[in-house]
């Protein structure tokens, strides 16, 4: 690069500011079946801001058959959408690495008497 900086890029502190954001909506969203949200839950892969504000998501279910396995992703979705500057989002449903409790927060396990 020749010096220029891309208009399109999203300051640091504004991209801070918009990750801070996401992880505070994706604690509202709630797995039905157990009462820890999906962010302490481990539920949530991967997190991708592109400079054009657009969000993509890559997260799981506890389980492949889950109920709301229709349901969690558009949840999740209208989430991000809520935070200030987030233009669009995405969800992208993986199974591949399979969720385990291993993946839950010390938080999560305490709320689930797993400690």
């Amino acid at each position: 690069m020749d010096g220029e900086t891309s208009t399109t890029a999203l300051p640091q502190a504004e991209l801070d500011r918009i990750t801070d954001d996401l992880v505070a909506q994706f604690k509202t969203v709630f797995d039905p079946e157990i009462p820890v949200d999906i962010y302490e839950l481990g539920l949530i892969y991967k997190v991708d801001i592109n400079d054009d504000a657009h969000v993509d998501i890559e997260m799981t279910l506890t389980a492949p058959g889950c109920p709301v396995a229709g349901e969690m992703p558009g949840w999740v979705e209208s989430a991000a959408r809520k935070v200030a500057g987030v233009k669009s989002a995405r969800v992208n449903l993986v199974f591949d690495p399979p969720w385990t409790p291993a993946r839950m927060s010390d938080e999560a396990k305490l709320e689930l008497n797993m400690l």
